[in-house]
């Protein structure tokens, strides 16, 4: 994979500057498990938001789990 020579996001400069020393194993363990769930929430604010534009269903959930929608995989 290649690099890209991007800059940093205001997120990821404002978290080198918190995180600017070492952190304890257990620490950092929490520390991901906080970033996950602030994301997982985010994610799921937005879900509800399709859900409610589109106003979708208990049997459109079904609908859709049942769905194929994967790209076919091309070798090579």
């Amino acid at each position: 994979m290649e690099a890209k020579n991007q800059p940093l996001s205001n997120a990821q400069l404002e978290l080198l500057k918190l995180l600017s020393r070492d952190l304890e194993e257990k620490d950092l363990k929490d520390l991901k498990r906080l970033v996950v769930r602030f994301l997982a929430e985010k994610l799921a604010v937005e879900a509800d938001k399709v859900w409610e534009e589109k106003n979708w269903s208990p049997k459109d959930m079904d609908r859709l789990s049942e769905t194929h929608q994967r790209t076919p995989y091309r070798p090579g």
